[in-house]
């Protein structure tokens, strides 16, 4: 990053600072499942992309004439995609009056050419709505997956020839009903404007919708394992001591310049790991006078995000708060196969706020998460 972006970045940082989002019209959302397990970063060959944690593996797939979505744009579409969705309730979504219009409420240039904004922009989208995605957990003795279209059906006139043309029809995209479900249920609130600074990154796009959906409920400091971390972000790295290494220093240099919009956030380098402390949401609960005439979706949506980010916890009065292994996370999500095994984490512990502390913690987490993927699997 060169002076004059990190200059640029610094002024857009103070500008969220001065204005909640809510207050600037910029308030969006990211679906929570889409925080968990993220698109490639660079173009791959092919037309199937995999990521691997254990016994659990997600897949993208795409038409071979198609191609796979990768980069910045399809995140910020997926972003724009959930936040319509959520606000106006229905699956059905116009994407905007031109071309030059949608990609200026994305944030994105207007450059025509071979390698220009418009094209890059309309190859992304085909590849997007083209994609298909399916989660599969196998082992020796159980064998089962999930799959869904992310849309229906999809419909674009737009010349990239012409971006600043009104169409004779709309475009829109219909969402799968099953993708709909997914990305309205608990969508992660995030601020437009910050995706709009970091557009630049895909990584720094997937730290900042991942970290803001943490902050939501952390409540005890924690320490995640940089193998883990390099599983679920799944950076083009060796799975070995050099390949660790190297994305660790890819990753704290993308989440110096997250931090930057989202200085709140109180995250940095631990002994094996990135610990992450307590630290107030990005993305403050909305006034109720704010939201006159939305949909009740939207509402219940945000009620969730507000209960999630609550007032700071008091003072804790009593024995130190339980620690947690590194270890630990690792073998909890070999435990509870396709479960935020994090979220796993703060239900434990709303479970044992009125009991006696467990002598070994770390062992009662993890027979928690059996427990709970046993009942689901039933």
């Amino acid at each position: 990053m060169g002076r004059n972006d990190l200059e640029k970045l610094i002024i857009e940082a103070l500008v969220i600072e001065a204005e909640q989002a809510q207050q600037a019209g910029a308030l969006g959302y990211m679906a929570r499942a889409l925080t968990m397990a993220t698109l490639p970063h660079k173009e791959i060959p092919g037309n199937e992309f995999t990521r691997e944690n254990g016994f659990f593996s997600l897949t993208i797939l795409a038409p071979s004439k198609v191609g796979l979505p990768f980069g910045s744009i399809p995140r910020l579409l997926l972003s724009w995609v959930t936040t319509e969705a959520v606000r106006t309730g229905s699956p059905v979504l116009e994407l905007g009056s031109t071309l030059s219009a949608f990609m200026a409420e994305l944030g994105l240039g207007r450059r025509g050419g071979e390698r220009g904004d418009i094209t890059r922009f309309r190859t992304q989208t085909v590849r997007l709505f083209s994609s298909t995605v399916s989660c599969r957990y196998s082992d020796k003795g159980v064998d089962a997956g999930l799959g869904f279209n992310i849309a229906k059906s999809h419909s674009m006139w737009w010349d990239p020839k012409t971006p600043d043309q009104l169409p004779i029809w709309k475009s829109t995209v219909t969402l799968s009903t099953d993708f709909f479900n997914e990305i309205i249920d608990r969508p992660v609130p995030i601020d437009w404007r910050a995706l709009k600074a970091l557009k630049r990154s895909p990584m720094a796009l997937d730290i900042y919708c991942w970290l803001t959906y943490r902050m939501f409920y952390l409540q005890q400091p924690t320490e995640i394992p940089w193998p883990l971390l390099q599983l679920q972000f799944g950076a083009d790295y060796d799975h070995d001591a050099q390949g660790v290494r190297n994305f660790k220093l890819n990753f704290l240099k993308h989440l110096k310049t997250v931090c930057v919009v989202y200085p709140q956030a109180h995250v940095g380098e631990g002994a094996r790991g990135l610990a992450l402390k307590p630290s107030p949401p990005h993305v403050a609960p909305l006034p109720e006078s704010s939201k006159p005439g939305e949909g009740r979706r939207y509402a219940a949506a945000l009620q969730r995000a507000e209960a999630a980010a609550a007032l700071p916890e008091p003072p804790r009065v009593g024995p130190p708060p339980l620690l947690l292994r590194t270890a630990t996370y690792e073998k909890a999500s070999k435990a509870a196969p396709g479960f935020d095994v994090y979220q796993l984490e703060q239900d434990w512990r709303d479970w044992l706020a009125n009991k006696e502390p467990p002598k070994h913690p770390d062992a009662a987490f993890i027979g928690f998460c059996k427990q709970k993927y046993q009942q689901v699997n039933r």
